[in-house]
């Protein structure tokens, strides 16, 4: 009998994998190599357009009828004035699509050697992430490079993929180039592939898409829990994440990384917990930003809500809507860290009165 989603999941892990090996190809050649000023992400720019193209491109070979929520679309790269950046994302693009077939690799996706594209079929591929979203139907999201800035340092970033059923995610697939293979062993390399599909559990490969490693998030005690949050203030607050810890009685640091590489060390044991609380008022969360997190966690024994502790709600467009945080946990202690948030949400609301 054949598992539910599993070609969407070989689909999806084909095109992470050889979007990932772009990203990382573009930050060699175009970050370590070139001399960049202050702020300029004209790198990390090339790298998104190209690898939304790569995925974009291999899910309508594989799946004509579903629709895309990709995080960029092509306007500036058809003005007149985009002609260089332009020419740079389709030789990027084409490299990765004809690169020699990989391990679950299908000619049928359109990728291997002689499966080129034109410009104006590249830049349609960008273009059909333009989906509004919704409660019904077959859509995916695409996040080619999340994380950005750690990306442009050389840490970590994620290319991220996830197939949304009816408003359920179904399929998540994470690729994290520069994410090491084992923690306690960094000899061992870096580059990593996580994917989940619900229902059938969550696995840790190798880029190349080898060594399949089943994950379970393990029990953890407030002496050994530590929280997982972003690099960037601006992104989640960090002093509202203290409190919880000294609620709990948390004495290890944080770890703070870019990205949703944090949901993919959490599915391995690596944390504790995953807070990212909403810093000001008016910022939605983006779905493709939490889709495949939210699977791959559930999938290896956690769970993810806000901090109401409500699931989250993918059926409501490109956004989660209201942002209530997000709090991403192992079963076992998922429900003390979201009595903490709630506590001290609430001592917040005294203080203020």
């Amino acid at each position: 009998m054949s598992l539910s989603f599993n070609t969407e999941k070989q689909v999806a892990v084909a095109a992470v994998r050889r979007a990932a090996f772009l990203t990382h190809s573009v930050f060699n050649k175009l970050v370590k190599n070139e001399t960049l000023t202050k702020g300029d992400k004209s790198p990390v720019t090339v790298g998104d357009y190209a690898a939304q193209a790569v995925i974009s491109s291999i899910l309508q070979r594989a799946f004509p009828d579903d629709k895309i929520v990709g995080e960029e679309d092509a306007k500036d790269l058809r003005a007149p004035n985009g002609t260089v950046m332009r020419d740079r994302i389709i030789d990027l693009a084409n490299e990765a699509l004809t690169a020699e077939l990989a391990l679950g690799d299908n000619v049928e996706w359109g990728i291997g050697p002689g499966h080129a594209q034109s410009t104006e079929q590249l830049l349609d591929a960008i273009d059909r992430g333009n989906h509004e979203g919704g409660r019904v139907g077959r859509m995916w999201t695409i996040d080619p490079i999340d994380g950005t800035k750690g990306f442009l340092r050389g840490e970590q970033y994620a290319v991220c993929v996830s197939l949304i059923v009816d408003g359920e995610v179904e399929v998540g697939v994470i690729g994290c180039p520069n994410l090491p293979v084992n923690s306690e062993n960094p000899e061992e390399g870096k580059g990593c592939i996580f994917v989940a599909v619900r229902g059938q559990g969550a696995q840790q490969m190798s880029l190349s898409g080898s060594n399949p490693m089943p994950l379970s998030i393990p029990h953890f005690t407030p002496e050994t829990l530590n929280f997982l949050e972003s690099v960037e203030a601006a992104h989640s607050s960090h002093s509202f994440n203290d409190r919880i810890s000294s609620l709990l009685n948390i004495t290890r640091a944080p770890t703070r990384m870019d990205s949703q590489a944090k949901y993919c060390c959490l599915s391995r044991g690596e944390g504790g917990a995953y807070l990212r609380m909403p810093t000001g008022v008016g910022y939605k969360e983006k779905i493709w930003d939490h889709a495949p997190g939210k699977v791959l966690i559930e999938e290896a024994g956690g769970m993810v809500t806000d901090s109401r502790g409500e699931p989250l709600d993918f059926g409501l467009g490109r956004t989660l809507g209201e942002n209530f945080g997000v709090i991403a946990a192992g079963k076992d202690i998922h429900s003390h860290v979201l009595a903490a948030v709630k506590q001290a949400l609430s001592d917040e609301i005294k203080a203020k009165a």
